[in-house]
């Protein structure tokens, strides 16, 4: 018997069917549960509550962190490990990037280097870190002979428009009195003011590689929703300091004269390093999500489905701009495929905007305990919801 879907989520009916094609593709829940756990957590459910569902299930990711593993793990492609300066010049950390099965094509995660989750809370701030481990993995991929690189900007712990990653690239960086940037002596946010001009020059394997940045943002460099204003507070910069951030990155973009890049969306993803690497490095901004789906073959995966689910920690305004949950909502929306979205949280603004029928956490227990038991909660919520 055909299942039975209304379209704008409210109303699911599999009565009646022998079996049914079930797709799991959800992102992680921040600070809780990878996008691996999550996928089992719900398979465990749906399980439950339809013990003859076929089961399919794919992690996903939008340029964040789970990026490197949905990807290797969809081309059959392998993990490098690679020892780089941190998001403080001092520190140094084990990075591990992917090598799809091509050989050709590396994949970044530039949190792995220089992200948030590295640094405890009180030596968080901005004005002290830097994307030159990020620059490094870069030239170790193009050393092993990649010629792509694409590079998930997500989860930062840095606002220097890339100029440490462009550093550590090989491009030279002129200060104001006309000398460059020591090669190895990283620059973080703090030396915005300090940069004069950077001239366009990778160096060595760096020439020939296409660099493609995988975005979950589609914020500008500057402004009122720029780098700085938006994501400087949870990087630990003051109020100050987040005004004076804002400000010298404008005017990093006036002085190198690329301030029509900076306007562009997506400029402002991890402290400006989508600008750096479009400026300077030519990389193109793409949709984190969708580069993730492509590689995955997500698009047919829905297609084959009669019900698929997603989730992430919390959805709110920014899940319908460009992270995995608003994008899945569109590809399903357009094949009429019926979605559930399983989250922490959800925002009830945006539950008007989504087609899908949202199951949340917090709607069977108070936030903390969710967070604490979220796996055991995703399955039961699973198993008891109210579909029908």
């Amino acid at each position: 018997m055909a299942s039975r879907y209304d379209g704008d989520g409210t109303h699911l009916d599999f009565a009646g069917r022998k079996y049914m094609n079930v797709l799991i593709a959800p992102d992680k829940f921040k600070d809780c549960l990878s996008a691996g756990a999550v996928v089992e957590a719900i398979a465990d459910g749906v399980r439950q509550r339809w013990p003859d569902a076929r089961v399919d299930t794919c992690p996903m990711a939008d340029g964040g962190e789970g990026t490197v593993v949905a990807m290797v793990q969809a081309t059959g492609g392998r993990f490098v490990t690679r020892r780089v300066t941190g998001p403080l010049p001092e520190m140094k950390v084990d990075a591990t990037f992917g090598l799809l099965a091509d050989g050709r094509t590396a994949v970044i995660e530039m949190a792995s280097a220089s992200g948030l989750h590295l640094l405890p809370v009180s030596h968080r701030n901005p004005l002290h870190t830097t994307t030159f481990g990020t620059g490094e993995l870069l030239k170790f991929a193009a050393e092993m002979g990649c010629t792509r690189i694409v590079v998930g900007i997500g989860g930062s712990a840095t606002t220097d428009a890339g100029i440490g990653c462009l550093q550590a690239c090989g491009c030279h960086i002129v200060l104001q009195d006309g000398s460059y940037a020591p090669p190895t002596e990283p620059l973080c946010g703090r030396d915005l003011p300090e940069v004069l001009a950077i001239k366009s020059h990778r160096g060595g394997a760096l020439d020939a590689v296409d660099i493609v940045i995988a975005s979950d943002v589609t914020n500008p460099l500057y402004g009122p929703d720029g780098a700085a204003l938006v994501y400087g507070p949870q990087k630990g910069a003051s109020t100050n300091e987040v005004r004076w951030l804002d400000t010298e990155l404008r005017r990093l973009a006036e002085r190198t004269g690329h301030v029509d890049i900076a306007r562009q969306s997506g400029a402002g993803a991890a402290g400006g390093l989508g600008f750096g690497l479009s400026a300077f490095l030519s990389a193109r901004l793409h949709s984190g999500a969708a580069l993730v789906a492509d590689a995955v073959g997500l698009v047919d995966r829905i297609g084959k489905a009669d019900l698929v689910f997603t989730g992430e920690g919390r959805v709110d305004c920014t899940s319908v701009a460009g992270k995995v949950v608003g994008y899945i909502d569109n590809l399903c929306r357009a094949q009429f495929r019926p979605l559930i979205v399983v989250c922490g949280a959800a925002d009830a603004q945006v539950r008007a905007l989504l087609h899908a029928r949202i199951l949340a956490l917090t709607d069977i227990a108070d936030e903390q305990y969710a967070k604490a038991h979220a796996s055991a909660l995703i399955t039961r919520l699973l198993a008891e919801a109210a579909l029908t």
